[in-house]
Formats: C-alpha cells, sequence, structure tokens
C-alpha cells in the first residue's frame, strides 16, 4: 500500500468515525440542525401564500433555494470554521506530524462536512416534501446538482479556511458570503434585479446551486422568472465544475503552505492568547 492510498483509507475512517460521533452527540448534531427547524418553521407559516402572479405555494418555491443555501454553506463556512478551529487548538500541527497526514486530515474533514451537511438538508427536505404542495421531484438532477455543489465549495472553504490562524476572524467571510446570497436569487427572483447584479451572482456558485436545486424540485413553468426562462442545467454543470477544477488544484496547495508555517510555538502562542481572552 502507498503512503497516499493509506492517508486516503485514513481519511475516509476518520470521516466516518467524525460522522458517526457527530450523529450520537447531542450537542453536535444540534449545531447542525438548529438552522433546519427555523427554515422549516419559515416555511411552515409560508406554506399558504403564493408566488405572486401564480397560485403556486410560495413555501414551495423558497425551499428549493434554501436547500441550495445550506449546501453552499455547508462547503463554505463549516469547513473554514472546522480548520480555524483545529489549527489554533493543535489538532493540524499534530495532522502534519504524520506522513501524508494534511491529505487524511483533508479528506476527513470533507466526508465530515458532506455528510453532515446531506444530514441537515434531508431534515429540511423530508418533512416538507409532506407540508408543502407542487414540489416536482428530479431525483437525479437532485443527486448531481448536491455532488457538484459540494465538490465545487468544499475547497473553498478549505482555502478560507487556512487564511484565519484565529477563528474569532473567520466571521469575516461570512458578511461577503452573506452578501452573495442577498444577490443569488435565494429568497427573490434574480431576473428582477439589475443586470451588473445578475452577472455578478452568476460568477460564484450559490447562484447555479439555488438554481440547480429549483430545476430539481420545481415545475417547468416556473422556469419563466429565471435568467433566459430556462433551467439552464449546462451552464449549472460548466460553472460549478470549473470552480470544483479550480478549488481542488488550489486548495492543496494552500493547505501545504498554511501547514508548513505551524509549529509547536505558534500554536502554544494562539492558544496563550485565547486563554488571555477567556480570563
Amino acid at each position: 500500500m502507498t503512503p497516499t492510498t493509506a492517508a486516503v483509507r485514513a481519511g475516509l475512517a476518520r470521516g466516518r468515525a467524525e460522522v458517526r460521533q457527530t450523529l450520537t452527540t447531542g450537542q453536535d448534531l444540534w449545531n447542525y440542525l438548529f438552522p433546519t427547524v427555523i427554515f422549516l418553521v419559515v416555511m411552515f407559516f409560508m406554506r399558504d401564500a403564493t408566488v405572486p402572479g401564480t397560485t403556486f405555494s410560495l413555501g414551495s418555491r423558497t425551499l428549493p433555494s434554501i436547500i441550495g443555501m445550506g449546501i453552499a454553506f455547508g462547503g463554505l463556512v463549516t469547513l473554514m470554521m472546522l480548520l480555524a478551529v483545529e489549527r489554533e487548538d493543535g489538532t493540524l500541527l499534530r495532522a502534519k506530524a504524520v506522513p501524508n497526514g494534511m491529505l487524511g486530515y483533508l479528506i476527513g474533514k470533507i466526508v465530515t462536512v458532506s455528510g453532515m451537511t446531506v444530514v441537515a438538508q434531508t431534515f429540511v427536505l423530508v418533512p416538507s416534501l409532506f407540508m408543502l404542495e407542487g414540489i416536482s421531484m428530479d431525483w437525479f438532477t437532485l443527486v448531481w446538482v448536491i455532488a457538484l455543489g459540494l465538490v465545487a465549495t468544499l475547497p473553498l472553504g478549505a482555502v478560507a479556511g487556512s487564511l484565519f490562524a484565529n477563528p474569532r476572524n473567520s466571521g469575516l467571510i461570512m458578511l461577503p458570503v452573506m452578501g452573495l446570497v442577498a444577490v443569488s436569487g435565494i429568497f427573490y427572483p434574480i431576473s428582477a434585479m439589475p443586470e451588473w447584479v445578475q452577472g455578478l451572482a452568476q460568477v460564484f456558485p450559490i447562484y447555479w446551486l439555488g438554481l440547480g436545486m429549483r430545476s430539481a424540485m420545481l415545475p417547468d413553468n416556473l422556469a419563466a422568472v429565471e435568467i433566459g426562462e430556462s433551467w439552464r442545467h449546462l451552464e449549472t454543470l460548466g460553472v460549478l465544475g470549473a470552480w470544483a477544477v479550480a478549488g481542488l488544484l488550489v486548495a492543496p496547495m494552500v493547505l501545504r503552505r498554511m501547514a508548513r508555517r505551524e509549529s509547536g510555538s505558534s500554536v502554544a502562542e494562539r492558544r496563550e492568547k485565547a486563554m488571555q481572552r477567556v480570563t
């Protein structure tokens, strides 16, 4: 067995163990599922409202966009926060000390975040299918958009997490992410926004994840409010695929560079500063 193969197998085993631990630890599980409870409550109160000019449920129109946003946040924000926290507490330093340890660590985190993101979005989707009317499921599209969306966003989350030595500073990345959510047609049709906003949103994966989810769950006639009055599957595949390739090329280089800067003294210094803030 080659060192790389051993690291991959160790990462997969670590990821499975972390998913199992999260599912059996009440506090950790609640941290993942709490946002889904909020979304379910919101959609419950939206179920009788209708999309303006139609008789279609506003809650049903919003559901796929929320799931797309959840996938994006899982890949971008959750992995970023985990990397920042475990960089501070020395977990990354211990992984660095093992041959190909960074590769195994990254694979483990990808498995953990992907698994828990899918679990969290399943908790949104399944009750909503019974609560909301008009959902038209295309399971094949749902699966490939979720899979490609995770591959497109997880490397970006790893890159973002490597930029913050202090997890308390990682909240800075939330501002641009929330800005992208606001202009990506998650809660309001993007075709009604200025053209420059439409162009900006289409550069990033959040818009395409929302569009892909809407194409998988909504009737075809609702594509009339989208850009080009189409679900644009080929464009979704192309943009998410491009982000996935770019992220997979850049993320390993950034993480290796970050790992080279890690040392016992830097971890101790960050830990001391954290203790000073607590006291």
